[in-house]
């Protein structure tokens, strides 16, 4: 006998580029820093956001980077809710952030040598706002404050990269 709660569509998250907990390809490490890949942020679909969603947030983050916070590698808010993936481009009204690599957009898994395997977790974050106020330059840590505060789902696809 089955229940309500086996109907319940789950917000999840897909790439076309990598299944989850998949190594990265090529196409999206760093290109610069001693890698030598494509720095090509990775397709992302996501399904089943809740009804009231008004926008989403995309983050990738390393928590396994030798740092405090760990390393944000990509930051896109004011996603439309409409709009269910990211394919190459940034959908008109999304706005990208300055990651830690101190530039605006995608920068891709680089490691340093020998430091093991990290995880790079894309999450998207369903809203609760139209538009989150920030600015391109926003700090990472304080948009992912800003993204938590205003988040009502979210759905994460990890990579895997490591550099011998």
């Amino acid at each position: 006998m089955s229940s309500a709660l086996d109907k319940v569509d789950v917000f999840t998250v897909v790439s076309n580029n990598f299944k989850n907990n998949d190594f990265l390809p090529n196409e999206q490490v760093y290109k610069g820093y001693g890698c030598e890949g494509g720095n090509i942020a990775p397709e992302l679909s996501w399904a089943n956001a809740p009804a009231n969603t008004k926008s989403f947030a995309i983050i990738c983050h390393d928590p396994d980077a030798p740092r405090e916070n760990g390393w944000y590698h990509w930051l896109v808010v004011n996603i439309p809710a409409n709009i269910t993936s990211y394919k190459k481009s940034l959908p008109k009204g999304a706005l990208e952030t300055i990651t830690d690599f101190n530039s605006l957009g995608y920068g891709g898994a680089c490691p340093p040598v020998g430091h093991g395997i990290h995880h790079y977790n894309f999450t998207v974050y369903a809203l609760d706002v139209e538009k989150l106020d920030v600015e391109k330059n926003t700090k990472p840590t304080e948009v992912e404050k800003k993204v938590l505060a205003h988040s009502i789902a979210k759905s994460t696809i990890t990579a895997l990269y490591e550099r011998k």
